[in-house]
C-alpha cells in the first residue's frame, strides 16, 4: 500500500471513532477512552510488529498476540517503547502476566477467554479490556470496553475459515453489543468506507495496517 491508503485508512478509522464517541454522548453513555486504530500482530503474518508499531499514527493501538512462541517477552518490550514513543495503547492477547511485565495498558481477550473479562476488570480497573467476538452469542459480555468483531469482509489468518458477516450484519451487531465495537477482517482501502454509519468505534488489522504503515 502507499501513503495515500494508509491516510485512507487513518481517516476512516477516525471518522467512525467521533461518530461513536458522539452517539455515546448523546445517549449519555460513558465513553472510554479508544484508538481509532488497532493493529493485531500475528507470528507469521506480521513477523516484526515494532517496526509497524513505531510508524502508526500517534493515538493507535497495538493487540500483540504470541500464541506461545519463544521471544514473546523482547517482543512485547520492543512493542511497549514504541507505543510509548506514539502515545499509543498497548494491549496483550490473553496473558495477563506479560501485560503486567511490561507495563502494557490491559489485556485483549480470545473469545473462549471472555469470561475472565468481568474479574480482570475489577482486579485492574485502569486497564484497558478488549475481545474477540466471532458470533451473536458473545455481544453482552460485562467488564468488556470494547468488543473486536470479524471477520467483516473475507479474510486471512485464522478467520479465512469463517463467513464474512458484512457491513449490514456487522451493524447489527454493533447495535446489540453492550459496548463499543471495533470491525476487524479484510478491511482495505477498497472497502473501509463502507463501514461508515455502521457504528463501528474503529478498525483494527493485520496485514492491512502492516502493509499501510510498516517499513517499505
Amino acid at each position: 500500500m502507499s501513503g495515500s491508503d494508509a491516510e485512507i485508512l487513518w481517516e476512516v478509522a477516525s471518522v467512525l471513532a467521533r461518530d461513536a464517541a458522539e452517539v455515546s454522548r448523546l445517549a449519555g453513555r460513558p465513553s472510554p477512552a479508544l484508538p481509532p486504530l488497532l493493529f493485531f500482530t500475528d507470528p507469521d503474518r506480521t513477523p516484526r510488529p515494532w517496526e509497524t508499531a513505531a510508524r502508526l499514527p500517534p493515538g493507535s493501538g497495538v493487540v500483540f498476540r504470541h500464541f506461545g512462541r519463544a521471544g514473546a517477552g523482547e517482543t512485547a518490550l520492543r512493542l511497549r517503547e514504541a507505543t510509548q514513543t506514539r502515545d499509543g495503547l498497548l494491549l496483550i492477547g490473553l496473558d495477563a502476566e506479560l501485560a503486567e511485565a511490561v507495563g502494557a495498558d490491559g489485556v485483549h481477550l480470545p473469545e473462549r477467554a471472555l469470561g475472565q473479562a468481568a474479574g480482570l476488570a475489577a482486579a485492574r480497573p485502569d486497564w484497558r479490556i478488549t475481545g474477540a467476538v466471532h458470533s451473536g452469542t458473545t455481544l453482552a459480555t460485562s467488564g468488556l470496553d470494547a468488543l473486536v468483531a470479524s471477520p467483516v469482509f473475507a479474510a486471512g489468518g485464522a478467520s479465512s475459515a469463517r463467513p464474512p458477516l458484512g457491513p449490514d450484519r456487522f451493524a447489527e451487531w454493533v447495535r446489540a453489543a453492550s459496548c463499543p465495537v471495533y470491525a476487524l477482517g479484510g478491511i482495505g482501502t477498497s472497502n473501509a468506507r463502507g463501514l461508515i454509519g455502521s457504528g463501528a468505534c474503529g478498525i483494527a488489522g493485520v496485514s492491512a495496517v502492516r502493509t499501510a504503515f510498516g517499513p517499505a
